[in-house]
């Protein structure tokens, strides 16, 4: 597989794509009333109420450049820091030599500046408050493993993932589609926000003993392995306990529950002590439950 694919981490887009998706399907209903900062819809092309459907392209863009974005900054920062130096998880391109520390960093740079691009041309259209947004996602995204003083090494990187991959992309999308905030959209988001914390916090609980010995301090090493286990399954357990509520707005997003089996196995896997390359595994049973819990919540949110 190319390198540059490879150091993209194709694994964890879905952490960019679910919250669109659910952000777009949430803006469906707005112009029933639903919004709370406006109520009128936006005026389609046709002349009716409803999303403009280009602008949740672009805020699909935003998202999975950020996601790149981060990974190929975090692929730099840790490897010039030597931090993934011993390394139990997939292989890093600075770490490995399979590119200089450079032209990642360029890479990442390249990635942030097609999200600033394409958000520029949402804010355009809607609000420029939409541009301090976007900078605060970049800047987020650069300083969680990069600058003199990581706050993804201080414990606060579910923090960012919870905000930008959850609340910021969800409500953000339904935002683009028809300039306003709703209710639902951001009990979505989330729901998002925790699927996608569960993914860093199995990450980090595979790599608790490498990060300790290199100062890295992660939410899990400063909570420690045990209850860094339980965190994950808490935070499995209100993705859908928020899904649950948004039902009351449309009752069909309780489909998502078809999935819990989804959360039972990888939950099963990790409060009985995976560790190790087994818990690689486990970071792709997440993955899988991110995506049909998306799939199902987005199917449930059209149907009404």
């Amino acid at each position: 597989m190319n390198r540059w694919i490879i150091g993209a981490r194709p694994r964890t887009l879905p952490a960019a794509v679910v919250p669109v998706a659910l952000g777009a399907a949430c803006a469906l209903d707005v112009p029933r009333g639903l919004g709370w900062w406006s109520t009128e819809g936006v005026v389609d092309a046709a002349g009716g109420l409803g999303p403009i459907w280009w602008r949740v392209g672009l805020a699909l863009i935003v998202s999975l450049a950020l996601q790149i974005g981060v990974n190929y900054a975090n692929d730099y920062s840790d490897g010039v820091r030597g931090t993934d130096d011993v390394r139990v998880g997939p292989a890093r391109l600075v770490a490995s030599g399979f590119a200089s520390a450079a032209s990642v960093k360029m890479a990442a740079f390249a990635a942030f500046g097609v999200a600033a691009i394409a958000g520029l041309a949402v804010a355009l259209s809607t609000s420029l408050w939409l541009l301090v947004v976007g900078m605060a996602a970049i800047a987020a995204g650069w300083f969680y493993t990069g600058g003199s003083h990581p706050y993804g090494y201080m414990g606060l990187g579910e923090v960012f993932v919870f905000v930008f991959f959850g609340l910021v992309a969800t409500v953000g999308t339904t935002y683009a589609a028809t300039e306003t905030i709703t209710r639902l959209s951001i009990v979505l988001g989330a729901a998002a926000g925790a699927l996608a914390c569960a993914l860093l916090v199995i990450n980090n609980l595979r790599d608790i003993p490498t990060d300790r010995d290199v100062g890295k301090k992660t939410l899990a090493v400063r909570l420690g392995d045990h209850r860094t286990r339980w965190f994950y399954v808490s935070l499995l357990g209100l993705a859908f306990v928020l899904a649950v509520v948004a039902a009351f707005d449309r009752r069909w997003v309780l489909i998502v529950l078809l999935s819990l089996p989804l959360a039972a196995v990888p939950s099963k896997r990790v409060v009985a002590g995976a560790e190790g390359m087994e818990l690689i595994s486990v970071l792709g049973e997440t993955g899988r439950l991110q995506l049909v819990f998306g799939a199902l919540a987005t199917v449930g949110l059209v149907l009404g």
